[in-house]
């Protein structure tokens, strides 16, 4: 898989090479001007992306944590590694988050910059810069996140009794899958006898 991956890379980067130097058009002042423009207007995003490459793993290990937490800890200390495990995950987010993002934004110009002076003429370039500098929509894009943690909240209120039970159903009929019973009230989930999980 790494060796397929690289040498997809590779040939990338001599396409690209190659592009380069037979007569790819030269990118003038002002559709450079317009893209750094396009990708100021664009930082904010550019880093949410960024964050969200950070915390992706992050969520992944909590929530293999919160699954191991019963099983391997016991229960009178289990709230305090809970706080221990989120403690460790907060600053690891603390501390790559920046780096990840300013990466991103270094990166910004030499890969969205360059698809954009590939793909846009300088007229189009103009449009999208005046389109994202526009008042309105700076505002609007700020209100974003208030607009989707709104429907978020209403709409997990909302579905829950709907959703809840497919999904304890779901994790049940996986649990059987991999020889796992259900949890009893309140109680961890014991492992299948072996004879019963093989078939």
């Amino acid at each position: 898989m790494l060796g397929k991956t690289f040498l997809t890379l590779s040939l990338l980067a001599a396409f690209a090479a190659q592009a380069q130097t037979t007569g790819a058009p030269a990118s003038s002042p002002a559709k450079k001007e317009l893209v750094a423009r396009i990708l100021k207007a664009q930082q904010p995003a550019i880093e949410a992306l960024a964050r969200g490459l950070v915390e992706r793993p992050a969520l992944e290990i909590m929530g293999s944590a919160a699954q191991a937490l019963p099983a391997r800890v016991a229960k009178d200390k289990q709230e305090q590694v809970a706080k221990d495990i989120q403690g460790d995950i907060q600053k690891y987010v603390d501390d790559a988050v920046p780096v990840v993002q300013k990466r991103a934004v270094a990166l910004s110009p030499s890969t969205i910059g360059a698809v954009l002076e590939d793909k846009f003429s300088e007229d189009e370039l103009k449009q999208i810069a005046t389109s994202l500098e526009n008042p309105a929509l700076v505002k609007y894009q700020s209100t974003v996140p208030v607009m989707q943690q709104a429907l978020g909240e209403k709409l997990v209120a909302e579905t829950r009794p709907q959703i809840e039970p497919k999904v304890h159903a779901l994790e049940d009929q996986v649990g059987k899958r991999l020889g796992i019973t259900p949890q009893a009230a309140g109680g961890p989930a014991a492992p299948a006898p072996a004879g019963k999980a093989k078939k």
